[in-house]
Order: structure tokens, then sequence, then C-alpha cells
């Protein structure tokens, strides 16, 4: 078993519509605005830029991100991650089941991440703490569900 190789894989359902969802998830430079857990971006490029994360642990992980696609007719949002973590990650937006009695649209967002850590500290630790590497990346992704819905919300209801 690598100790360093990590595949992530989380599914939620939100109330908005799927473009409204990609146009969310499309603007990077906007992710600390809703997801705490995104301390900084910086752009290195059009399609490039350097994020700044942090979950709980103390501790943070640069990573360039590199856009490999980003296809709204499909949903999906892809980007190839270099730094800290090398490997990919992926969205991927779609229309979601209407919930009985509301006509109000949904979407179901798949996330998919399959990275090798890099960062010296996290490789020398892998092996006694993968299962709590493990567990604040889970955090950090319900700190992004929450975000997301609460950022869709706002713009479905302005003050």
């Amino acid at each position: 078993m690598d100790w360093n190789h990590y595949r992530f894989h989380c599914s939620w359902r939100v109330d908005a519509d799927p473009g409204a969802v990609h146009e969310v998830l499309a603007r990077a430079d906007r992710y600390p605005e809703w997801w705490p857990q995104v301390r900084g971006i910086r752009r290195t490029g059009e399609t490039t830029a350097v994020l700044r994360l942090r979950s709980l642990l103390p501790y943070d992980l640069v990573v360039t991100a590199s856009s490999l696609r980003d296809d709204p007719r499909t949903g999906v949002l892809e980007v190839a991650l270099s730094g800290d973590l090398e490997g990919w990650a992926r969205w991927t937006v779609r229309p979601g089941p209407r919930a009985a009695g509301r006509t109000s649209p949904s979407t179901v967002l798949d996330y998919e991440q399959e990275v090798a850590v890099t960062k010296p500290l996290m490789r020398v630790l892998a092996p006694p703490c993968r299962p709590l590497f493990r567990a604040n990346h889970a955090l950090m992704m319900r700190s992004c569900r929450a975000g997301l819905r609460a950022r869709l919300a706002a713009a479905r209801h302005p003050v």
C-alpha cells in the first residue's frame, strides 16, 4: 500500500440550478469567500492559481491548480494539482431530482480527487496519521458543502 496516495469521492445535493452551481464552482478565485479552508488564492496565469489550504490540522497545503477542463454543458470542472499534492480534482455538476411538492431545481454534485502527498512532514506521518488525514479532508468537504449551499441561497435571495 502506498500510504501517500489518496482517492476521495463525495456526492451531495443542493437546491439550485446546475448552471448556477457550475458558475460558483468555476470561480475558484472566490472560494475563500464561502469555503473556510481555502485560505488564499493567487492567480498565476489565465488558467492557473496557487491555493493555500488549511483544515483542522495545524499545517497548510500549498498547491498549484491548473485547469484541465471547464465544460458547462457536461458540468465538468477538472484541475491538475501540483505542489504539496500531486494529482487531480474534479467536480461534476448534474441536474438532480425534484423534491416532492417543490418546483425549484436541484443539483447533484460529485467531487473526486486522486492525489499523492509530497509535503515532507505528511509523508513521514502518513502511516500512523492516514485516518486523521482522511478525517481532515472529510471535514473540509463538509465545510465546502455548507458554504456552497449558503452561497447559492444568498444568490437566490439577495439582501
